[in-house]
């Protein structure tokens, strides 16, 4: 004891005037020494440790106040062994109860070649972690900003580049107007909206609609398409997922669900949810709270919810295949759009305003559409509605060489509204897949391929294909 407290004592007068504090122990763990910067943060007197055990004093327990025994002690282990030792993530006690995190290091002291105690050197490192917290929660926000900034040009650059399907939304005939009476009602409240009606008859551009007149019209309307994934997928798309949540979740991602939070999520496709997926979608549309996947934490989120599809629903629960609880959730407000066939005195309207925006879209000088174009269109079923009529402007203003369109061939592919009767549903699809793949070259994928135009996924438009028997055209 005597040996080393000498040997401090001739750098006493630098190791009182360092910032850190500074303790030195005998063999037997015995203090023998004590600065004053160690007697500030601690509170402990010099007088009071000196000649004890003060691993008992200040080192006693854990940070959570769990014990922390002697033998255990990293200062303590470097008098046995003569390892020096960096340590952090502990803390030391004050004396009046209270703990504070500290960095340490504890250095053997050797005279003639053998190890006669230690000292220990240590810092309250309370500021550097709480700067390090804020940092830490900054950069957080910063990221979280990042991703809903990035989320929401995703939504804003897709719905800019479909801004030419609007043209669906004109017409005058009674039952249209009737509609659009309705989504200005519905618009100004926070109900929930169920939108049904035939494939390409543009209720996505109904639900785009009521989002935008709403008092959520500055936040992101975010769409979903149930059919396009599993329920086992689709859980983390609505729901997110933590890191390392399962294969392949290499980093943090927010769900549909966070992303529309103070918006509107717009469920497309929603009768092709599976049992379990149903389930799922249920409890936060009930609660409007959930986890990510792999997480615990309980996430609450504000949002509008439309849903839209083209089946019948109530036929759909009483045959076991749609949960009657979660029709009832997404039936608070109907909304049925009707089929082109049944609004043809609406084509004049609607063709002036497509073949406008098709114009500006593709860059040719096309004003209109002839009376007898217009009389030819009018003859047609369209199974396919606004988006086959939308497809099959758009080849027209492709191929003509004036300003006035004037449909010569037979767009119809010998499919007229006398044999459309006889055909089977399935017939009629496959024949309208074949038109569009025709339209496209044969092009399945990419930004004008036939999934594009048909507003599907490829897979799902390749599955039918294989299903219906078509190959490429």
């Amino acid at each position: 004891m005597d040996n080393l407290k000498h040997l401090l004592a001739d750098s006493e007068l630098l190791l009182n005037a360092a910032g850190e504090g500074i303790y030195g122990f005998d063999l037997e763990g015995k203090a023998v020494f004590i600065n004053p910067a160690a007697e500030r943060m601690t509170g402990w007197q010099a007088g009071e440790l000196l000649g004890e055990k003060i691993h008992q004093y200040h080192h006693h327990s854990h940070a959570d106040g769990t014990p922390y025994p002697a033998h255990e002690c990293n200062i303590y282990a470097t008098m046995q062994d003569g390892q020096e030792r960096s340590i952090s993530h502990e803390v030391f006690w004050r004396k009046d109860g209270s703990s504070f995190p500290v960095e340490y290091t504890s250095t053997p002291v050797y005279k003639d070649g053998k190890i006669i105690g230690a000292v220990a050197i240590f810092r309250d490192v309370t500021e550097q972690q709480e700067s390090d917290r804020a940092l830490r929660e900054a950069l957080a926000q910063v990221q979280a900003l990042s991703e809903q900034l990035q989320a929401e040009n995703t939504y804003l650059q897709s719905e800019i580049d479909e801004n030419w399907s609007d043209s669906g939304l004109v017409g005058q005939s009674p039952r249209f107007k009737q509609l659009l009476e309705q989504v200005s009602l519905v618009s100004k409240t926070d109900s929930t909206v169920l939108i049904l009606g035939e494939n390409g008859t543009g209720k996505e551009l109904i639900a785009r609609n009521i989002h935008r007149l709403s008092k959520r019209a500055h936040n992101t309307l975010v769409k979903v398409n149930c059919a396009a994934f599993t329920p086992s997928l689709l859980e983390s798309e609505l729901f997110g997922h933590e890191k390392g949540a399962f294969t392949g979740a290499t980093e943090r991602r927010k769900g549909r669900f966070e992303l529309a939070d103070k918006g509107t999520l717009f469920l497309d496709e929603v009768g092709e949810l599976s049992l379990e997926a149903q389930s799922k979608l249920l409890r936060v549309l009930q609660e409007q709270e959930f986890e990510r996947v792999g997480g615990n934490q309980t996430l609450k989120v504000d949002i509008r919810v439309i849903a839209a599809t083209n089946k019948d629903l109530l036929k759909m629960v009483q045959q076991g295949e749609f949960r009657m609880d979660l029709y009832y959730r997404l039936n608070v407000f109907p909304l049925t759009m009707p089929a082109l066939r049944e609004r043809l005195d609406d084509l004049p309207l609607l063709c002036q305003n497509i073949i406008s925006e098709l114009a500006r879209k593709l860059g040719k000088p096309i004003k209109g559409i002839s009376k007898a174009s217009l009389k030819r269109l009018a003859t047609y079923h369209w199974p396919g509605n606004i988006r086959e009529l939308q497809n099959v402007l758009e080849r027209e203003v492709i191929l003509s060489q004036t300003s006035l369109i004037q449909i010569k061939h037979d767009f119809q592919a010998n499919l007229d509204a006398s044999n459309f009767a006889q055909l089977t549903l399935a017939e009629m699809e496959k024949s309208y897949i074949e038109q569009v793949l025709e339209q496209c070259a044969g092009k399945i994928g990419g930004v004008n391929g036939a999934a594009k135009l048909l507003d599907l996924p490829e897979s799902t438009l390749r599955s039918k294909m294989k299903k219906l028997g078509i190959s490429r055209i």
